[in-house]
């Protein structure tokens, strides 16, 4: 007891003794832990570089406080300019390296002011269009300020008007830069190149291995895969707000708006002209306008002052012909007006040619057919224009607009050179917003070829024309791919043939009853289709040979994510009744296929059961019409790509069918479909149907060649 007691009185003294003793060494032990924990996981997660931090801008830099550079008069001068330089030899992509993200970084030079040995400027101070564009390039995600991450370097020297330039003295400016090197990896920007009287169409500045940006180069000075061609950027760009305006036929068929044109070119002008009439409009320059008045703003006919650009917006076609430099910044305002370019320059580098489609947008025409230039662009379909004229103002508004669009895009070109696997592709280049976001890639997951050893399974629909469906499920059975065939009986007050009945084939047959008589049974995603491919094919489709069918299937494989058939259809766009409207008759072009006969993937299925956007699908079966049209919008909006007709066959032909028996054969039936293309195109909010003029026919179709070594020997011709 004595013991304890003596302990417990001991105890509790020596804890306080303790704490005493030893607190602030704990605490500031925990202390700097504490921080060490919060110091790494600041580092963890803190952005590992200050690229933003320090952005660049000529506000953020004074052009009188920079450095001065003085270049002696014997400065080294780079070499003139390689032109057989190629990526694979003037560039070094292991500067590049490894990237996640698959973007490389460009470092932008710090501003210097370059004098000769006499201290007069080589250079004028820097433009505000070229400002902007370094600005743009700072405030990307390709930039850095960190010069040994960066891949491309692009000096703060303007070169982007040759006229403001001293050559000598600016490329010995650019032999001083710190990682000049030859010029490798160096990016030049340059729109108006060469000068009188020769007006090369590349910068004269020597620059050695460096890639040129260059607004004017011809076939002559461009190096294909090496330099980028860039457009000439108007002013008018920034300063005149042109709304965009539909396309569709405008008062003039051509209008050239361009003063001091060669005089040749404008007598070859006013000659179309007089003999045209009022549907061509040439313009010139003012000489009659009032003091103040903003003479690039005008343009004239005789009397008649015009506002520029806005008039280009009131005719079809705008002529860009070549000046004394073969890039020309009216492109950029044709453009903008949704005006079709048509360019008449012999070997002019369209901008960004190596990536946009121009056919798509403009017309070229040789310098030598300026006189049948009225018939050539009359000979273009109208529906053809109208797509050109969004086209145009399109490529505008994404690559033309600003210095900021132009430098982006070319920056995104070279690098897609150097990550060729993360390149972006042709439709994210050319396809506007309204159908970019849909076009990505194939919803489908599938491989590049789905194997034939699946095959496909065929779904007939059908009410009650049972001898007509037998002869279909016999001549169906005979494709060597069908692996399945699916009858959907769509008549609830009648039994379907007893099994006994049914033709004897190869493969499965299995019979459906639905619960309704609605079209939209042919499109459910039914428990028995195991196979990816199916064919849709109406109950009087007798006149298709195994060899067509067969033929469709293998199309299908390298194209999964289409709708591949036989007769195409063609949506139009009325004027005169301002609306869309259905076309049967034969013509160039394609826009649909008919469900009646077509391949395409069970996921369309799926699609069109659950996910049909607003009340189509209940608007299909109250009409019982135009579920081959829904089903057209549906694949067309999904994957952003137009349909594929297969075979010459134009028509659907029943020998055996009357007017009463054949749903398509009704008076109101074409009516009906062009009030359905109406109806689908306002739910969707847009027209994803893409008008197409090619169809897949075999190899040999056509080739004087034994039928027996052909692989589709029986093709049908109508």
């Amino acid at each position: 007891m004595c013991a304890s007691a003596k302990y417990n009185t001991r105890g509790p003294a020596l804890i306080p003794r303790m704490k005493t003793k030893h607190r602030i060494y704990y605490i500031t032990l925990f202390s700097i832990v504490l921080l060490g924990l919060i110091a790494t996981g600041m580092f963890q997660f803190w952005p590992h570089s200050i690229e933003s931090s320090n952005d660049w801008t000529v506000e953020k830099r004074s052009v009188h406080d920079v450095p001065v550079v003085k270049l002696p008069a014997d400065s080294p001068i780079p070499e003139r300019g390689d032109l057989s330089c190629r990526m694979h030899t003037c560039f070094d992509v292991y500067r590049c390296g490894f990237n996640p993200k698959n973007k490389i970084k460009v470092y932008i030079y710090s501003l210097k002011k370059y004098v000769d040995e006499y201290g007069t400027s080589v250079s004028n101070t820097i433009s505000r269009e070229y400002n902007e564009l370094l600005t743009a390039i700072s405030d990307s995600e390709f930039y850095t300020d960190d010069v040994n991450r960066a891949c491309l370097f692009v000096p703060s020297i303007d070169v982007l008007n040759q006229n403001a330039l001293r050559i000598k003295e600016t490329a010995q400016a650019l032999a001083q830069l710190s990682r000049w090197d030859r010029g490798t990896n160096h990016l030049l920007f340059n729109m108006l190149p060469g000068g009188p009287p020769d007006y090369n169409t590349a910068l004269d500045v020597p620059r050695d291995r460096a890639l040129l940006a260059g607004g004017g180069f011809s076939t002559w000075t461009y190096r294909q895969g090496y330099d980028v061609s860039i457009p000439v950027y108007s002013p008018l760009s920034g300063e005149v707000d042109l709304p965009e305006r539909g396309p569709g036929p405008r008062r003039y068929f051509i209008l050239s708006s361009q003063m001091a044109l060669h005089p040749e070119y404008r007598l070859e002008l006013e000659a179309l002209q007089a003999e045209n009439g009022e549907s061509v409009l040439i313009l010139d320059k003012c000489t009659n306008l009032s003091d103040g008045a903003p003479a690039v703003r005008k343009r004239c006919y005789k009397n008649q002052v015009f506002d520029y650009p806005q008039v280009l917006q009131e005719s079809t076609f705008c002529v860009v012909l070549r000046g004394a430099r073969l890039g020309q910044a009216v492109l950029s305002d044709v453009l903008q007006a949704g005006c079709v370019p048509v360019i008449i320059a012999d070997s002019y580098i369209l901008p960004f040619s190596e990536v946009l489609d121009w056919k798509r947008a403009s017309v070229v025409i040789p310098e030598e057919k300026m006189p049948e230039m009225y018939s050539i662009l009359q000979s273009i379909p109208q529906r053809q224009i109208e797509e050109m004229q969004r086209q145009a103002r399109w490529f505008w508004e994404a690559y033309f607009r600003s210095m900021k669009a132009i430098a982006l895009a070319t920056l995104q070109i070279i690098n897609d050179r150097i990550y060729p696997y993360a390149a972006i592709s042709y439709e994210e280049w050319n396809d506007p917003p309204a159908v970019k976001w849909s076009s990505v890639s194939n919803p489908l997951f599938l491989p590049l070829i789905p194997p034939q050893s699946q095959g496909f399974t065929a779904i007939v629909l059908t009410y009650d024309r049972v001898e007509s469906l037998f002869r279909v499920i016999t001549e169906v059975s005979k494709v060597p791919s069908l692996s399945k065939l699916l009858v959907v009986w769509n008549n609830q007050n009648k039994n379907p043939p007893e099994d006994s009945l049914w033709p004897k084939i190869r493969v499965p047959l299995k019979v459906v009853r639905t619960a309704e008589n609605k079209l939209s049974n042919r499109f459910f995603p039914y428990d028995e289709i195991e196979t990816e491919a199916v064919l849709a094919i109406d109950d009087d489709i007798i006149m298709l040979t195994s060899d067509e069918l067969q033929f469709g299937y293998e199309v299908w494989r390298e194209f999964p994510d289409r709708l591949v058939g036989y007769p195409g259809r063609l949506h139009l766009w009325d004027h005169e009744m301002n609306k869309w409207k259905y076309e049967s008759e034969w013509t160039n072009e394609v826009s649909m296929v008919l469900t009646g006969a077509a391949f395409y993937h069970k996921y369309f299925n799926y699609l069109y059961t659950y996910k049909m956007p607003g009340d189509i699908k209940n608007w299909v079966d109250a009409h019982m019409n135009c579920e081959d049209i829904a089903m057209n919008f549906l694949v067309a909006n999904v994957t952003g790509k137009s349909v594929i007709k297969v075979t010459p066959r134009k028509k659907f032909k029943c020998p055996e069918c009357t007017a009463i028996d054949g749903l398509s054969l009704d008076q109101t039936h074409m009516v009906e479909r062009s009030e359905c293309i109406n109806k689908f195109a306002s739910v969707f909010g847009t027209m994803p149907l893409k008008v197409v003029e090619h169809r897949a026919d075999p190899v040999l179709y056509k080739d004087d060649f034994p039928e027996k070594l052909k692989s589709f020997p029986n093709i049908g011709s109508l």
